[in-house]
């Protein structure tokens, strides 16, 4: 399986319900790396994944419908939990929902997967990776 990884970043202000989350209860800042890793089996007919110009592109777009808000006021997300693992998966799937249109060109269609990696630090991180 061959890949290709770009990246961007965020930064949202969310908080959590639930005694799990302890003082992230309260309203609080993070700032997240977002690694955008797009997975085909075969290269296309250029020997590319896919374009990584275009990928980057439409990573950032995604993330810039994020980027500086709280989700705690975001419709979308009312009585949700944002935690990264949920945010990786909200990303990745706003991202398939990009390729799936064209977003990405005819050669994306070969696309097997997506995985989006969001970095809460340097030693903590969560994904969620999925079929396109």
């Amino acid at each position: 399986m061959f890949s290709i990884t770009v990246r961007d970043h965020i930064m949202i202000a969310h908080s959590f319900h639930g005694e799990v989350f302890g003082p992230a209860q309260r309203l609080h800042g993070a700032t997240f790396l977002v690694d955008a890793t797009f997975r085909r089996e075969q290269l296309d007919e250029d020997n590319i994944v896919v374009d990584i110009g275009l990928a980057t592109q439409e990573l950032g777009a995604v993330v810039s419908e994020l980027n500086y808000r709280n989700l705690d006021n975001e419709p979308d997300f009312a009585g949700i939990n944002t935690s990264t693992e949920f945010l990786a998966k909200v990303i990745a799937d706003r991202l398939a929902e990009r390729i799936h249109k064209g977003a990405l060109g005819e050669g994306a269609k070969g696309l097997a997967g997506l995985t989006v990696t969001l970095h809460e630090s340097h030693v903590a991180w969560a994904s969620y990776e999925r079929a396109l």
